[in-house]
């Protein structure tokens, strides 16, 4: 049986109401569980507005819409941190606040031990690295067992897994502040969560963001790339599959896909997915690349080259310290006051979407209220 994903391409004058149609054609209704609270999970890759790198205020704004429509009244959205990134800033920068707040809908952070509590999870299924990577037992937040959750990733490249998506979307909910000890076996970790999210969960949905999508070093040093397309699946595989191909990779020649696909997690062969929607859309391929920056240099001699040896020494004592303070300095102090900034300018400026962003920024939200937490 073939995985169905859907395909549009969008304006910023319909994007609300194409979000709405692309979650119907993808059988959103289905997939979840109205009874059940449903997990907003955004993706901030950096807490910085770049173009790309994380979920956008309207493809938050239409998924909530659509959800209500739906009748799934009792949302939640979560958020956690990383090294790189501070999950109230980015919030603040990339326009959720004023949508969360329009339309009832209230934040859990998994990153602050006062609001959502960790418990140790005992997986069902076989899984690929995590036992190994934590030994001592895989913990996860306790309020994601018997809730609906749904994705909101962008289409990008990145610089370990050459492409981000629904699948990698996980990593930052389900793992805690060392989730960076799985990086060597980042493919078969990817693979492991999404066996703990089809136990855990009662629903699995995605509506990936491709209005303007990242090309180059992601999840953050990217080119920022207009491309109009909206996406969206039950399948977590299949959507991230179709967005590969799109950036112009073989899904079944990246790791973590081809394995997903191997045991039955969903689908990653195009030839078994269908497309509804625009389906011709799903024939361009836009020639991405994943290259190279400072960090991927630094990463792939300590993650997958020579330097494997010292990961514990170098990420399970303080001294990890070193390296997050240098990724910070790197992105935030380097990179982005003389690269990111230029490119977001330029967004702001030139982009439909950059216009429809600084909207948000202003208004808030475009909707009016559509109701509140249950």
């Amino acid at each position: 049986m073939k995985s169905r994903v859907a395909i549009l391409r969008t304006k910023p004058e319909t994007v609300l109401a194409d979000v709405g149609r692309l979650c119907t054609l993808a059988g959103m209704a289905e997939a979840l569980d109205p009874r059940a609270i449903t997990i907003l999970k955004d993706n901030i890759s950096w807490h910085y507005p770049f173009p790309g790198a994380n979920t956008t205020p309207w493809q938050l704004e239409g998924t909530i819409l659509a959800l209500r429509q739906a009748g799934f009244a009792d949302l939640v959205c979560v958020q956690n941190d990383t090294v790189v990134t501070d999950p109230k800033k980015g919030e603040r920068l990339n326009g959720y606040v004023g949508v969360l707040e329009r339309h009832g809908v209230p934040v859990r952070y998994n990153c602050f031990p006062f609001d959502l509590k960790w418990v140790r999870y005992e997986p069902h299924g076989e899984l690929l690295a995590l036992p190994k990577v934590f030994p001592h037992g895989i913990h996860i937040p306790e309020f994601f067992i018997g809730t609906n959750i749904v994705h909101l990733p962008t289409v990008k490249c990145h610089i370990y897994t050459t492409t981000t998506g629904a699948m990698k979307n996980a990593f930052g909910g389900l793992l805690a502040t060392r989730r960076h000890y799985t990086h060597t076996w980042i493919h078969e970790t990817l693979v492991d969560l999404l066996t703990i999210q089809k136990e855990i969960h009662t629903g699995l949905f995605a509506v990936m963001d491709g209005t303007t999508a990242g090309n180059g070093p992601g999840p953050r040093t990217m080119i920022p790339v207009r491309k109009d397309v909206l996406l969206a699946a039950t399948d977590q595989v299949a959507i991230d599959a179709v967005a590969a191909r799109l950036m112009g990779f073989d899904p079944l020649s990246i790791r973590y896909l081809a394995l997903a696909h191997e045991r039955g997690l969903g689908v990653a062969d195009p030839r078994d997915i269908e497309l509804v929607g625009e389906p011709e859309i799903g024939t361009e391929n836009w020639r991405f690349s994943v290259g190279d920056n400072l960090a991927s240099r630094v990463g792939d001699l300590l993650w997958f080259g020579p330097l494997q040896g010292l990961q514990k020494l170098l990420f399970r004592t303080p001294l990890v310290y070193i390296f997050v303070a240098g990724s910070y300095l790197f992105h935030d102090f380097l990179w982005h006051p003389f690269i990111g900034t230029r490119r977001e300018r330029e967004f702001l400026a030139t982009s439909p979407w950059g216009a429809l962003f600084a909207r948000y920024l202003r208004d808030g939200a475009l909707a009016p209220p559509s109701g509140t937490h249950a």
